[in-house]
């Protein structure tokens, strides 16, 4: 293993979006006003009018901020606006925003324009007057806004948002105040705030919002310029770091500037633990053409390409998370940017795993996150991982890898030159994050089982109907009727005897998954795999029940039924039901399926519990005994 080597001398830490370049920027503008013979709004001043009920109608100057938690939908009216580093402009449509308080608060900024002749100042007033009409605000709530306009300012209109995630999410005791500060500030409250929270944001601290790093700003600049420029070759960036440095919101934050430019950007997902646009567990390729302006349970969607791993952690099988790393890549066409998240895992096995994952991927640029004293890895310079040996692939001085299967050996030959690692070609950006507890695994805003819950709950909402009205219950609605002969069965995670499957797979969250292979059932019982395929899924669903007389599955799932009919194998890892689903089951009588309170502490890991309610599975669907 080569000498850790060091960064760059860094350069002092500071925080761009705050501090001098904001006063400087704040004083240009104010004399910008002085010029013209106006007087500038006060800098934290907020102009927030009631438009009609439910709405309202927000004025800010130019850099002006605004950081909130809450939920709304959200319009530019008039000049630009900027969220998590998208631009929101007046032509275009109104946009969801989600600004939970487990997440760092989002800011709305707007943006500065160049101040227009003198004699354009009516046609903009009336271009202004005639947006608000157009969205029905009332009158008395526009003459409040032209009272305070400028042709520099930005006009936004913000609407109450209720969405069938978000109230399925509300509807679980543990999360019902999710879109709420979980510290109220000493501050007073002023007319402006009753109008935001008529909407369904409250103001908060500016400290909650994005801290953007210098670093970070340098890193973000190099990315845009690589992938608006027209050369020869399409960047692959990835972004690499420990765990808590802000490698989602800086994805985040990347991807949103990006479609500033570009009509799109692709996203691999090689992080099972905690996932952007898929339930936990899985790889996945995904299209990205809308702006990100909320956590991932508020935009789960179907990638492009997508494997159920079924973990979340591939410590115990890397050589299988490593094929399936490779087969949701090559569905890549190199056609517009790449950016590819990575885990968090980067002691040990993990960097050696990252290692291979870099010179499998291949990227243009890497994103290394990490604090300043680079005590969880050394920095991932091209020189680095050309000598250091991977977990499966060998360094320029290594005699020897890890040991593969054959067909695995000859795969790492074709991209590897007969396993000798090439020299890799990337441009490596180094970002400090600034923000408190930075880098400190346990010292998380929010523990992170409970957001693979959220995205587990945010996928489960799209069950819901449309239409506002109350929540519907998962167990009132109508589950699919599956054949055991239509759909092998696989336990990716563990070994389950055959006697015993049933057992296992009842009340269990399963991937919905496609193998190439026909399904033949040799028996009346299910077809189980002897192996854990890699294959595409199609989705998710939970096992309501199984019919053992009529051999039916029934599984409950948003899954399109023109998708449905492709899936011809079912994938149980270990990847659970949230508990709040299993507990919350509203209007039943007597004891609740599937949980119980007579519980054996004496099991082997039931110390990890630590829980009034504990879970077994119960054979409440069962017509009569597998066997």
């Amino acid at each position: 293993m080569p000498a850790r080597r060091g960064p760059p001398a860094r350069r002092p830490r500071r925080a761009l979006s705050r501090g001098g370049r904001a006063e400087a920027a704040w004083r240009e503008f104010a004399a910008s006003f002085a010029r013209a013979g106006m007087v500038p709004p006060a800098e934290g001043g907020l102009a927030a009018v009631e438009a009609t009920e439910g709405t309202a109608v927000l004025l800010l100057a130019p850099r002006q901020a605004l950081t909130f938690t809450g939920k709304c939908r959200l319009r530019c009216l008039y000049g630009a606006v900027r969220l998590l580093g998208f631009a929101v402009a007046s032509h275009q449509p109104g946009l969801p925003v989600f600004s939970p308080a487990t997440h760092c608060a989002l800011s709305l900024e707007a943006l500065p324009a160049e101040r227009p002749p003198a004699a354009d100042l009516r046609q903009l007033r009336a271009a202004a007057r005639a947006a608000m009409r157009a969205h029905s605000v009332r009158r008395q709530a526009r003459v409040k806004v032209m009272a305070r306009f400028s042709p520099e300012c930005a006009v936004v209109l913000l609407e109450h948002l209720d969405t069938p995630v978000t109230r399925f999410l509300l509807s679980h005791p543990p999360l019902s105040r999710l879109f709420e500060p979980q510290k109220k500030e000493e501050s007073s409250f002023t007319p402006e705030d009753a109008v935001l929270a008529s909407v369904g944001i409250v103001k908060c601290s500016s400290e909650r919002g994005l801290l953007v790093s210098e670093s970070m700003l340098v890193a973000l600049e190099e990315l845009i310029q690589a992938c608006c420029a027209e050369d020869e070759g399409v960047p692959v960036v990835l972004v690499c770091g420990p765990k808590n440095t802000g490698k989602s919101t800086f994805n985040r934050y990347l991807i949103n500037l990006l479609l500033n430019r570009l009509p799109s950007i692709e996203y691999m997902e090689c992080d099972i633990g905690q996932t952007e646009f898929t339930p936990p567990g899985c790889v996945s390729l995904s299209n990205v053409t809308e702006p990100i302006l909320g956590p991932p349970f508020t935009h789960q969607q179907m990638p492009c390409k997508m494997v159920y791993y079924g973990q979340t952690s591939c410590e115990q099988d890397t050589e299988r998370y490593l094929d399936v790393v490779k087969y949701v890549f090559s569905s890549y066409k190199k056609e517009v940017p790449l950016v590819i998240n990575t885990m968090g895992w980067v002691k040990g096995e993990g960097l050696l795993l990252l290692i291979d994952i870099i010179r499998l991927l291949s990227p243009s640029h890497i994103v290394q996150m990490d604090v300043y004293d680079w005590k969880a890895m050394a920095p991932l310079t091209p020189e680095y991982v050309h000598l250091s040996p991977g977990l499966y692939t060998k360094g320029k001085q290594q005699a020897k890898c890890k040991q593969v299967g054959a067909s695995e050996v000859e795969n790492w030959k074709s991209s590897e030159g007969e396993g000798d690692a090439s020299a890799p070609e990337y441009k490596l950006l180094y970002v400090h994050p600034e923000f408190p507890r930075a880098g400190i695994a346990g010292e998380a805003r929010v523990h992170s089982s409970i957001l693979r819950d959220m995205s587990i709950l945010g996928y489960l909402g799209q069950l819901q109907s449309p239409d506002i009205g109350a929540v519907l219950p998962l167990h009132s609605l109508v589950p699919y009727q599956v054949p055991f002969s239509a759909v092998a069965l696989r336990v990716i995670h563990s070994d389950v005897a055959p006697t015993n499957i049933m057992y296992a797979v009842n009340a269990s969250w399963v991937g919905l998954c496609r193998i190439p292979d026909e399904i033949k059932c040799e028996s009346e019982g299910p077809v189980l795999l002897t192996q854990t395929p890699v294959c595409d899924c199609l989705g998710f669903g939970i096992v309501r029940g199984v019919e053992m007389e009529r051999k039916l599955y029934h599984i409950l799932t948003p899954v399109p039924p023109e998708n449905l009919r492709q899936v011809n194998c079912l994938l149980l890892g270990n990847i659970s039901i949230p508990n709040c689903i299993l507990v919350g089951q509203q209007g039943v009588e007597g004891e609740i399926p599937y949980v119980t309170s007579d519980y054996n502490y004496s099991i082997l890991g039931s110390g990890k519990l630590k829980k009034k309610k504990h879970f077994k599975r119960r054979e409440y669907a069962f017509e009569c005994d597998y066997a």
